[in-house]
């Protein structure tokens, strides 16, 4: 069996994850610009993980997704992570971790998840109980073309739109794949019937067991090292777990993944997979010398933090997200992000842009305990975070 320590795990993540040593995973180090080649960047890194989640808060400057992209890319501009939904670009929108953009071409992997939605997770049979209005909102989306959801909801002189649950029934026809998310202007959605979203060539759906198999896979090649239930979380796979067993199993028998144990910082011993093409970088990773004094600022919402147990396990990080606790029980703050040093998280920053004054303003920093001889790096990389960032953002960095 194979086993790896606490910093061989960090370090594969990180890889992994596009932020350390961007060449080893496939992803291009920089961006520049706001044509082509930065699309192409971040397609590459939705392929790469198979989603970029999305989040609505913009008080930081940029929205989740500009600031995956802003962390990986140099040069990368953050308005282009809010135009990366357009007709005709190979990215669609769904229920992928969350909310997420996902590369075009696992459309057809996520059909399971269109049929399981027919009864929709949280407003149940919205669909089934409304055939009325929904007959009259895709009747209207057919004639009239894309529309946002307070579209549908202006129709006050008609008492169907006016009275009826329309918003739930959108949400639910969009996760049953009976209409698609054309794009977003100002993160509003702008529905559209599916045929007029999804190419032909991708309008269809894999078998169920076949789609599990694609996006454990792509689950793995974005974590390195896992455990099976980071890997089912990761794309939400709820209720399914003989079935992620068994594709487990088939991926070990055909040879994409071995089984694995990692030990964490305290000593503790877990079962999990690694890619099978990932053995050949361990010995790289031991070799590694990475810069303490350059930091990144990453986002609460960063595929390598959302996991909060496995990131206190390898990085000894506890990552908390405090948005929606009341203003008096947050301990680091609104919007915070950790500051990734190398392959350690070092401190963690609240902060809130003001536009108008073209200011980033720093207002908590909390550094974490390390020895004395490693603070002059930690600030250094916390000021070249920090710096980095608000230079992206054309903004003062004040505080």
């Amino acid at each position: 069996m194979i086993r790896l320590n606490a910093r061989q795990v960090r370090r594969l993540a990180l890889v992994r994850a596009g932020l350390l040593k961007n060449e080893w995973s496939g992803l291009p180090a920089a961006a520049a610009g706001g044509g082509r080649r930065a699309r192409n960047a971040a397609h590459a890194l939705m392929r790469h993980f198979g989603y970029l989640q999305l989040d609505s808060i913009p008080i930081a400057g940029a929205r989740t997704h500009g600031i995956v992209l802003l962390s990986r890319f140099a040069g990368f501009k953050p308005e282009l992570a809010e135009e990366l939904l357009k007709p005709g670009e190979p990215v669609f929108e769904y229920w992928g971790h969350e909310a997420c953009w996902i590369p075009m071409e696992l459309y057809p992997a996520f059909g399971f998840r269109r049929q399981d939605f027919v009864v929709h997770p949280w407003y149940g049979d919205v669909l089934g109980e409304n055939p009325e209005l929904v007959r009259a909102l895709l009747d209207r989306i057919r004639d009239e073309g894309p529309l946002r959801s307070k579209d549908f909801e202006g129709m006050a002189d008609q008492a169907m739109w006016a009275q009826k649950p329309i918003k739930r029934v959108a949400l639910a026809l969009w996760s049953a794949g009976e209409i698609a998310i054309r794009e977003r202007r100002g993160f509003h959605r702008l529905f559209d019937l599916t045929e007029r979203v999804i190419p032909e060539a991708h309008r269809y759906d894999l078998p169920r067991d076949e789609s599990v198999r694609i996006l454990l896979l792509r689950a793995l090649a974005g974590h390195g090292w896992a455990t099976q239930g980071t890997l089912a979380a990761t794309f939400r796979f709820t209720k399914m777990r003989d079935e992620i067993v068994t594709a487990l199993e088939q991926l070990r028998e055909n040879g994409d993944i071995v089984p694995a144990e990692a030990e964490d910082l305290k000593g503790r011993v877990m079962k999990g997979f690694l890619l099978s093409e990932d053995l050949e970088l361990l010995d790289r990773l031991e070799r590694l010398r990475p810069r303490r004094d350059r930091g990144v600022l990453l986002s609460p919402f960063d595929p390598v933090l959302w996991d909060r147990a496995r990131v206190l396990q390898f990085f000894g990080f506890e990552q908390v997200l405090e948005i929606y606790k009341p203003a008096a029980e947050r301990k680091y703050g609104y919007y915070v992000l950790p500051v990734l040093a190398g392959d350690e998280l070092v401190a963690r920053v609240d902060l809130k842009a003001f536009r108008k004054e073209g200011t980033l303003q720093v207002l908590a920093r909390h550094d974490e305990d390390l020895p004395e001889r490693c603070h002059a790096e930690r600030d250094e990389a916390v000021r070249s975070a920090l710096e980095r960032y608000a230079g992206a953002l054309q903004l003062r960095l004040v505080g």
